[in-house]
């Protein structure tokens, strides 16, 4: 299982990675596996400020539905329009292009909260 060390990870399957005072949020490797097929992606948070542990949009598979979570407080800055004519984009490349929003970081202290990868690691079975 893919797990870049560089980022950081919520027990609800979303990574984290920090540029600066933004941030890039998207699905684990793991959730997309767990989805299977991912045929759209629905987020219409541009703009608004979200808190921590809040849904900001929901991504759609060929068997379910499940809602993003966000792992921190921030005003959603950008949208992935890529995922737009392809969401499937996430299940190849979900550390990558596959990435859903981009974020102002409110309160930089919640990052301490979220997982290593080590510790998501376990919490998968990775």
């Amino acid at each position: 299982m893919n797990l870049p060390a560089d980022l950081k990870y919520t027990k609800e399957h979303e990574w984290i990675r920090v540029e600066g005072d933004v941030a890039y949020i998207g699905i684990t490797d793991h959730a997309q596996k767990e989805l299977g097929d991912i045929v759209y992606v629905d987020i219409d948070t541009l703009d608004k400020e979200v808190a921590q542990n809040e849904v900001f949009g929901t991504v759609e598979a060929v068997k379910t539905v499940s809602d993003l979570f966000s792992p921190i407080t921030g005003t959603v800055l950008e949208i992935n329009s890529q995922l737009d004519g392809s969401p499937e984009t996430v299940n190849s490349d979900p550390y990558g292009d596959g990435w859903m929003v981009k974020m102002s970081i409110a309160n930089p202290s919640e990052l301490d909260a979220l997982l290593s990868a080590e510790v998501y690691g376990e919490l998968v079975g990775a």
